[in-house]
């Protein structure tokens, strides 16, 4: 269908590729790969005809149509509906039905019969061209891609520009071209959409090629992986967790090619060294030269899986409950984001909040970071300190700071050696640091604002959509980190591979309220699963059951049960400040018993064991109180579930 032949092509006298080739055949289901700046966009531009080739050529079947989704897309700007906009890729159709009016019209001044004859034409063509359900399936699509039924008649001005560019998605959609040429389609999308576009492509009849660093994505949707890599395109049977396999063994097979040619480098040099003075040696000599000349270079495979060898500390930890929220209520005008909800985080936990876009899920992160006003109880606990990571940050990114100046500004007191080694993780390299933040590219700053964010001395995170704009090499290096991490974090995402691998819980926003899985992304998405599987009859007979149960509590024992609760998460949440105050207490009576001076006196270290005993019974004593509060505390939230 498409034959790309040894094409090279530069960017200034940079060259992005060289001598590369590949072949796009009918029904082709292709992931494009590489680190970013490698050329995997401009390589859709070259495709679609938007960038000229140096060398080479790119050769496709004349009847062959391409649609491409790319960011330019997010210019484009009309009065018109959404669903007149997605509408637009049924152009034959469009005509039909203007024609179709227009023959009615003049029917209605002047009938004639060849106006019949055009009618009933024009009306077959439509007919075959299945016109009349066109509507339906726009309305299909968008509403697939997240939109709800009453804002399809809105201006497609009115929407931002993630849900601008789901309209353009959903027109591509449609027009269902020969080639369909995606360009992070996954980064303006959330789960459910996300999970929507997967199914729809897996059934989609012409060949696509879509770049992704959604790994779970690619692993749905495609059935070859072709990477970028040094100015060639290297081609792999299979999805993206083959290709995973794939690579490994043909690295160590190159890998092994490699030291082997160099041992036999070094052994001719060696021998043409030895014997370049000796006459009788002169001819051997001479063609151990040439044939070193001649030699075809096995490249030194380079390792793309870095790995992140610093640790990410902080001075303080915080108390057992990092923050407690209570009845909050929050609206936007007629909207309600959240209604008596409430939600507790201890530490440790590694918690993705996760769901469709529009639920409230960055404003219940904003509420948690202090920045957005709610109505109810947010508080934080004992020695918490918040760092959050946004997108907007980027643009509070100095921009003639060097990468390292702005390092330096987090606030972490580490010298140069040390955020030299953090940057190093983060894949800026020897002079990558002194690059200047206005110079870098998105992916770039992104990396910068999380180094910035990690090394900020925080014990509780708060991370919004953090791996937008990243490589699938830096958000394996941002797994590891947070892997590493000791404190607390919230991170909204949308990759599933990410969450898969950082959340120990999942929360989500359902009927205005904030809801807890206690387990990983893999086990929450098994249970919602099991819940779409049961029967309605199971769910009724289940809800009428709780139903009945409640009943057999009282109005009066239920009020006074939910003011005990109240009092006793109260009670819990001050004992829990009384317990980090009584550790750090115990720790400075430890270190006093190991001094020299103390533990040699007698006299003094009588006293500071003394200390130490009653540092001891009282911490003793209030996690007894502590275990018996929260124990009660749980049953009675059981009891009024």
């Amino acid at each position: 269908m498409i034959s790309i032949n040894d094409i090279s092509f530069y960017f200034g006298s940079r060259p992005l590729y060289h001598e590369a080739s590949l072949h796009i055949k009918p029904k082709s289901r292709i992931g494009l790969i590489g680190a970013n700046g490698t050329g995997k966009s401009t390589l859709l531009r070259v495709i679609a005809g938007e960038y000229k080739i140096d060398s080479g050529s790119i050769s496709k079947s004349g009847d062959c149509t391409i649609g491409f989704l790319n960011q330019d897309l997010l210019s484009y700007q009309t009065n018109d509906s959404i669903l007149s906009v997605a509408m637009q890729a049924f152009e034959r159709q469009n005509e039909l039905q203007k024609q179709i009016n227009e023959v009615l019209h003049q029917m209605e001044i002047n009938y004639e019969d060849s106006q019949v004859t055009k009618l009933t034409r024009l009306q077959e063509e439509f007919e075959t061209l299945d016109g009349y359900t066109i509507q339906s399936k726009a309305e299909e699509v968008l509403e697939g891609l997240g939109f709800l039924t009453k804002d399809l008649e809105r201006p497609l001005q009115e929407f931002s520009g993630g849900w601008r560019m789901r309209v353009m998605l959903a027109k591509l959609l449609l027009q269902k071209p020969d080639l369909l040429m995606l360009d992070e389609p996954t980064n303006h999308l959330d789960l459910p959409s996300i999970v929507w576009v997967e199914s729809y492509l897996t059934n989609y009849e012409g060949a696509l090629m879509v770049v992704s660093h959604d790994r779970y994505f690619l692993d749905r949707t495609v059935t070859s992986i072709v990477e970028v890599s040094q100015g060639k395109l290297n081609f792999y049977s299979g999805n993206y967790s083959f290709f995973m396999e794939e690579k490994s063994l043909r690295n160590e097979i190159q890998k092994n090619s490699f030291e082997n040619q160099q041992q036999k480098i070094r052994q001719t040099e060696r021998f043409i060294d030895r014997f370049k003075a000796k006459a009788s040696k002169a001819r051997q000599v001479q063609s151990r030269v040439k044939m070193l000349d001649k030699i075809d270079l096995i490249e030194e495979v380079a390792d793309a899986d870095a790995k992140v060898n610093f640790r990410f500390t902080f001075d303080v930890q915080s108390g057992r409950f990092v923050s407690n929220l209570e009845n909050l209520h929050k609206s936007y005008g007629d909207l309600t984001i959240l209604k008596d909800a409430n939600g507790v985080i201890e530490r440790g936990s590694k918690i993705a909040l996760i769901g469709a876009n529009g639920k409230g899920k960055s404003t219940l992160l904003r509420i948690l970071a202090g920045t957005e006003a709610v109505d109810g109880d947010r508080r934080l606990g004992h020695n918490v300190i918040l760092s959050l990571y946004a997108q907007h940050q980027l643009e509070s990114l100095n921009v003639e700071n060097s990468v390292l100046e702005e390092l330096k500004q987090a606030g972490s007191n580490k010298n140069d050696t040390e955020l030299r080694a953090v940057l190093g993780c983060f894949l800026f390299t020897d002079e990558d640091v002194f690059k200047k933040i206005k110079v870098l590219s998105g992916g770039e700053k992104s990396r910068v604002a999380l180094a910035k964010t990690l090394v900020s001395k925080a014990n509780f995170l708060l991370l919004d959509e953090p791996t937008n704009h990243l490589d699938m090499q830096s958000v394996n290096i941002l797994i590891q980190a947070l892997q590493q991490y000791e404190g607390t974090f919230v991170t909204i995402s949308h990759d599933r591979h990410f969450i898969s691998q950082v959340a120990n819980k999942i929360w989500y926003i359902e009927d205005h309220e904030i809801k807890e899985y206690p387990g990983t992304y893999a086990e929450y998405e098994y249970w919602q699963q099991q819940r779409k599987y049961d029967s309605p009859k199971n769910e009724k007979v289940k809800f009428d059951k709780e139903k009945v149960a409640k009943k057999l509590v009282s109005e009066p024992e239920r009020k006074q049960s939910e003011k005990e609760l109240k009092q006793l998460k109260s009670e819990v949440w001050d004992i829990e400040k009384r317990i980090s105050e009584l550790e750090s207490k115990i720790k400075q009576a430890e270190d006093e018993l190991a001094k020299p001076s103390v533990y040699g006196d007698p006299t003094r270290l009588a006293e500071a064991n003394k200390i130490y005993n009653k540092i001891k019974v009282e911490l003793d004593s209030a996690n007894d109180q502590w275990e018996t509060k929260l124990t009660r505390a749980e049953k009675l939230e059981k009891e009024l579930a």
